[in-house]
């Protein structure tokens, strides 16, 4: 793969994971795994300068976008992230180059609250407004959810005109494991860490839902204090303080590299004791007139970095390795460890991925391995402790076949995973059948995978398109109570006629095609009238799709070359859902085909979504960034970089008047 390939599919990866963290408090890899990607992609970056996107995640913007349920609101001080480092060299170099600059530097050395960024205002000594990072220029108000955190004053004793201070809001560790029991017993959603509990309670439309869950909040930063000065950061720690805010306990004070590394390592020995997540440790200068000389680049302070801690790591014994089949047929080895605690929690499995992951590591049953959590997340199995083994060991070997059907397994072509080829197979059907009705995909409230489950050992579905037809067993489901009484029986079977009005687009999804997520979906639903015209997209046309390579297009062409897949279709469409694409069809005209937009600033009357949404309906298309592709730039207020370089390219800029002529 060249460079630019690389790059762009980085690109595109940190944006979905950054929009699936940030905005859906719902990542689907580690905090560890995440840093790697945008590492990667910095490097490529600084060595490629020309190939770098001006609004690349990775290196120029915040992570998160504002959620439209809440009122958008402009922070007075842009909300930006710190510089993260993951080494002592790393450190020491960073206080090193502030000590050139001024010698006599003192640095606070502070933890890092694994929670959500919040920023509070108060106006003549009132809470007056709660503001969520959003895109670190605009963001979210929550200030009614703010009112039912305890920690957050709503009055100070001090009238000054206006105080604007910055926390992060956590959930302590009792609270996280009373909601998540509540979560489970209501047959609710649990999550994996904290800060995802937090962030997804602090966003809530319901007030007293905040209020149940018992949030916290450390205000670690003061933004703007009108009519006060300040001369260093523990001066502003302690006239909070003063104001009844609940902020850190007192920032370690450090003069030398060696003091700050101690402080650090300090903070690392005692995180696992705390009643909170910690997700690092942070070194910020002192003095705030030297902060003010040090400045800003154009997403982190150069008078602030991030540490993060390696992962927790420990000894255990490896008991066994048994395969999973998923439900595309994927077949993965599992570590089953006796059970040791890690980063809060008893972990007793690990995932070992794959053969060659497993030759790599060299993993047999009755080994000592030591394992971590990536990212105080994810379990894995770092390494073995060879000089622990037990005699007679024996290397292990994936299955030949399929431990569930018995079918023969098959390694990818491009891959290491081995796959089930069982069409029948009672794991994929399980998994396939769960992922159709799961919310990425046909959204069927209610109809989650222990449903799934209980009505495929019943004999009631086997295939997708059984699902539409359970409304038939209604009075035998009640009678015999397999997934609850008759109001959840009538829920499901509403959830299940409501999901027959779905756009293709989730209907694309929940068919389970290899390498096709919900935005390839979409792009297919916005590209074909309907689902036939899908099945039979030739590969040479499919590969013409912007995003889509080789491995996409191929990946569909070979599903829908299979009869059964196809007659899943069809007869899903005979059952009444719908298979004719509502995006192609909403489409008023092709006026936009082949034309790029980038927008740029705060239009009058549009929101960015709103735009792209009428770029789109014309048949063109929204990109982030600019380059000689670019057709037009629609700017608006405080337009940025991308202006400056449309202008360099030649490339036509439109206002928003312009562009509603263009639709009219």
């Amino acid at each position: 793969m060249d460079v630019k390939a690389r790059m762009d599919e980085l690109y595109a990866l940190v944006e979905y994971h950054a929009n699936r963290y940030y905005n859906n408090d719902d990542p689907e890899i580690s905090d560890f795994e995440y840093d790697a990607l945008t590492r990667e992609l910095r490097k490529l970056e600084a060595e490629n300068p020309l190939l770098a996107r001006t609004d690349s995640l990775a290196t120029r913007r915040v992570g998160g976008t504002a959620k439209r349920e809440f009122r958008k609101v402009e922070h007075d001080v842009p909300v930006i992230s710190l510089q993260d480092v993951f080494s002592k060299e790393e450190v020491i170099a960073f206080v090193e180059r502030v000590l050139q600059q001024f010698p006599d530097a003192k640095f606070s050395v502070e933890k890092k609250i694994d929670g959500l960024t919040l920023v509070l205002r108060y106006r003549n000594g009132r809470l007056e407004d709660a503001i969520t990072r959003g895109d670190g220029a605009i963001g979210e108000s929550v200030y009614e959810n703010a009112l039912q955190i305890p920690a957050i004053p709503k009055e100070i004793p001090d009238k000054i005109p206006y105080l604007e201070v910055r926390g992060e809001c956590y959930m302590d560790t009792e609270h996280f494991e009373a909601a998540n029991r509540k979560q489970e017993q209501s047959g609710g959603k649990t999550y994996q860490n904290r800060r995802n509990f937090a962030a997804g309670t602090l966003r809530q439309l319901d007030p007293a839902v905040v209020k149940e869950r018992g949030l916290n909040i450390f205000i670690f930063n003061l933004e703007i204090a009108e009519g006060r000065t300040f001369r260093t950061h523990l001066e502003t720690f302690e006239y909070l303080a003063s104001q009844g805010f609940h902020v850190l306990e007192e920032p370690i004070l450090a003069s030398t590299p060696e003091e700050v590394w101690d402080a650090i390592d300090h903070i690392g020995k005692i995180r696992w004791s705390l009643d909170y997540g910690l997700d690092g440790a942070v070194v910020k200068v002192n003095d705030l007139a030297q902060r003010e000389v040090l400045g800003l680049t154009s997403k982190v302070p150069r008078w602030a970095v991030a540490y993060k801690y390696p992962p927790e790591q420990k000894e255990t014994v490896l008991e066994d390795i048994v395969v999973q089949v998923g439900r595309t047929g994927r077949m993965t080895p599992l570590a089953i460890l006796k059970p040791v605690r890690l980063a809060e929690t008893t972990v007793a499995r690990a995932t070992l991925h794959n053969q060659d992951y497993i030759d790599e590591k060299d993993v047999r049953i009755g080994d000592t391995v030591i394992v971590q959590k990536a990212g105080d997340i994810i379990p894995e199995v770092l390494s073995v402790v060879k000089e622990k083994r037990p005699e007679g060991s024996k290397r292990f070997e994936m299955p030949k076949f399929c431990p569930v059907c018995g079918a023969p397994a098959e390694r990818e072509s491009e891959g290491a995973h081995l796959h089930c080829t069982g069409t029948a197979c009672p794991a994929k059907d399980s998994r396939s059948l769960a992922y159709f009705a799961s919310k990425d995909a046909m959204n069927i409230e209610g109809f989650g995978p222990s449903a799934v489950e209980a009505l495929i050992s019943e004999g009631y579905i086997k295939r997708i398109p059984d699902i539409y037809r359970i409304k038939e067993h209604r009075e035998r489901l009640i009678e015999e109570g397999i997934v609850g009484k008759e109001k959840s029986v009538d829920n499901i079977i509403a959830a299940i006629e409501k999901s027959k009005d779905n756009d293709i687009d989730r209907l694309i999804t929940g068919l389970g095609i290899r390498n096709v997520g919900r935005q390839s979906a979409k792009a297919l639903a916005a590209r074909y009238a309907d689902m036939q015209a899908v099945m039979d997209a030739p590969l040479e046309e499919l590969t013409q799709i912007q995003d889509f390579g080789e491995i996409v297009a191929g990946g569909i062409v070979e599903f829908f070359a299979q009869p059964q897949n196809r007659q899943i279709v069809e007869e899903l469409a005979a059952l009444g859902v719908n298979t004719k694409s509502k995006a192609a069809q909403s489409r008023k005209d092709d006026r936009f085909a082949g034309k790029t937009f980038v927008l740029t600033g705060t239009l009058p009357t549009l929101t960015r979504e709103q735009a792209t949404e009428i770029i789109e309906s014309f048949g063109g298309k929204a990109s982030g960034s600019v380059s000689k592709k670019t057709s037009y730039v629609l700017a608006g207020e405080a337009a940025g970089s991308k202006l400056t370089k449309a202008q360099e390219l030649g490339i036509q800029i439109i206002d928003e008047e312009t562009f509603r002529k263009m639709t009219e």
